[in-house]
């Protein structure tokens, strides 16, 4: 299926009423549908595969910002680190210490998301509450200077239960506020919670940036 040009439009003028940024998730899609939703002028994509992500950052135009949005393991982030805008999926100070590393090797400071477990699943990853509020109070984080830390990730519930999305969105909101508090210089300043079946919800739950592929590119195919 070719970018659904109507649909891009009518996602992008929501979400501006809310002021929320928008990431297309291009996983397993071909460079040429990244490549018209580009000349829409779309430049913030997200990747769950290092590889693929390495591939079409040397193939596609170069203003193009990088999320990665997958679960990262620790030895695959040199891969990445000398290009990648934001690294969304951080669940653990493991890898928070990895890509601190990987960023003072490239002289560049990267910026990422840490990410909570707020679903009721127990294969998402992230930190839980209190792991969460420990690691904030610690001070820790500021050993890090080639990272900086921008604001929380959660992947909701895979439900249909709107009660049970509503209430993982608040959950994630409420340590989103409370993280808040531990970084005064206003650059903690997203919440990234909300994809394509259920980002309306997170949007009216605080979220300020969405993760949306098949309303835009249609379903995935993963027999590539």
């Amino acid at each position: 299926m070719a970018v659904n040009t109507e649909q891009y439009y009518s996602i992008l003028n929501e979400l501006a009423a809310h002021q929320v940024q928008l990431i297309a998730v291009s996983k397993t899609k071909p460079n040429e549908d990244l490549q018209a939703l580009y000349d829409l002028g779309q430049i913030d994509f997200g990747e769950n595969y290092v590889q693929e992500l390495v591939d079409k950052s040397q193939s596609l135009p170069k203003d193009i910002r990088w999320h990665f949005i997958g679960h990262l393991q620790s030895n695959k982030v040199k891969y990445i680190a000398p290009f990648v805008y934001m690294i969304h999926g951080v669940d653990s100070e493991k890898l928070l210490q990895e890509i601190n590393k990987q960023g003072a090797k490239q002289n560049r400071i990267i910026d990422c998301l840490l990410q909570v477990h707020i679903a009721s699943e127990e294969t998402k990853f992230g930190f839980d509450g209190p792991s969460l509020h420990e690691l904030l109070l610690s001070g820790r984080i500021e050993a890090y200077t080639n990272v900086r830390i921008r604001g929380l990730m959660g992947m909701a519930s895979f439900s249909e239960d709107q009660a049970l999305l509503s209430q993982e969105f608040s959950t994630l909101k409420s340590y989103f506020d409370m993280a808040q508090k531990a970084f005064p210089n206003g650059q903690f300043d997203t919440l990234s919670m909300g994809m394509s079946s259920d980002y309306a919800l997170a949007i009216a739950k605080g979220s300020t940036m969405v993760r949306i592929g098949s309303l835009l590119f249609g379903a995935r195919n993963y027999s590539k």
